[in-house]
Formats: structure tokens, C-alpha cells, sequence
């Protein structure tokens, strides 16, 4: 006779939000760094067709020009973030990714030679793309349905502000980097296979 093994203990769901809690607790990390060190990280952020600034694609969504800059990007940034990750830590690693190069790349190919560049905006804008798009990507009617719901609100919440941020941008604010964050989410949602949530 032999004993069956211990059941598999899974992880908390609630674990899978800490991807974009801690992305953004950095974020405000740096922030804080940036104010009480001398100098500032916003010069590591991404320079439009400069070669030496390619970490920028990296770092820039990290870097903010002020407070400001932050606190407005913050609030989006984890609502529409623990959005992406109700599918996991990694989907939300991999939107992240494919948003920033994407995002980046379109930023520094576009905007005028020597533009700097910095915000997490550029994700917001892909969460908002992937959350909006995912509705139409394979997988389970129920989850499907879900998903539709979910876009409709957060299209209702921050559609104008998308519509604006890309097509009524002001001085001093990267449309190209709001379209193509957008762009980025919508390529990942309309691509790829989706790991459906854990039941």
C-alpha cells in the first residue's frame, strides 16, 4: 500500500497583483531618489534617434519629470495594470515588455531627433490597448463575456482620455508614445495563445 502524495498547494490569485504593485512601488522608488540625490535619472530616459539612449526603452517608463508627472500616471497605471494581471504575473510581464519595446520604438523613430522621453503613460496606454482588445482574442466564451464587460468600463473611464492623449495631446506630452503603447497591447492581445486564469 502506498500513501498518495500531499495535494499541490497552489498560490494565492491575489499574489498575481503584485507585478504591477511592484513595478509601481519602484517607479515611486526612484521618484523619491531622483528628489533627494543630486542630479536626476530623467537623462537615462529614451532620446529620439539616439543610439545611446536605447536603455530608455527600459528605464524611461520608470522615469518621470516630477511628482506630478507620477501621481497622474499611478492611478491608471495600477488599475489598468492589475487588469492585465488577472491572467498572471507573466501575461503581465510579457504585456509590459512587448508594450515598452514597441511603445519605444515607435517614440524614437518618430518624434523630433533628441526628444526625450519618459513616463509609465506609454504603458498605460498598451494596458489600456490589451484590456480593450482581449475581448476579441481566443478563449472561453465565459471569460470572453467577462473580458467584454471589464473593456467596456474601462473604455467608459478612460476612452475620451486615450482619444485625447493621442489625437489632442498638448506641448510637452508624447502622443507617439501613447499610440504606440496602445499599439503594443492590442499586437499581444491579438496574438500569441492566452494562459486562461486559474480556476
Amino acid at each position: 500500500m502506498t500513501a498518495s502524495a500531499p495535494p499541490v498547494a497552489r498560490s494565492p490569485k491575489a499574489t498575481r497583483f503584485l507585478a504591477p504593485i511592484g513595478l509601481l512601488a519602484l517607479m515611486w522608488a526612484i521618484q523619491l531618489a531622483d528628489a533627494v540625490l543630486p542630479g536626476t535619472f530623467v537623462g537615462w530616459g529614451l532620446r529620439s534617434w539616439d543610439l545611446g539612449s536605447l536603455q530608455g526603452l527600459v528605464l524611461g517608463p520608470l522615469l518621470h519629470a516630477s511628482w506630478t508627472h507620477l501621481i497622474g500616471n499611478s492611478v491608471p497605471f495600477l488599475i489598468l495594470g492589475c487588469l492585465v494581471a488577472v491572467e498572471g504575473a507573466r501575461r503581465f510581464w510579457l504585456v509590459t515588455a512587448v508594450v515598452a519595446l514597441v511603445g519605444g520604438a515607435g517614440t524614437w523613430l518618430l518624434n523630433a531627433p533628441g526628444t526625450l522621453t519618459v513616463g509609465a503613460s506609454v504603458l498605460v496606454f498598451g494596458y489600456f490597448g490589451y484590456v480593450v482588445l482581449r475581448v476579441i482574442a481566443p478563449g472561453r466564451l465565459a471569460h470572453r463575456i467577462a473580458y467584454a464587460g471589464i473593456a467596456l468600463i474601462v473604455i467608459v473611464l478612460y476612452g475620451t482620455t486615450v482619444l485625447t492623449g493621442i489625437f489632442g495631446a498638448g506641448p510637452g506630452i508624447s502622443w507617439q508614445a501613447h499610440l504606440f503603447g496602445a499599439i503594443g497591447g492590442g499586437l499581444v492581445a491579438l496574438t500569441g495563445r492566452r494562459r486562461e486564469p486559474a480556476a
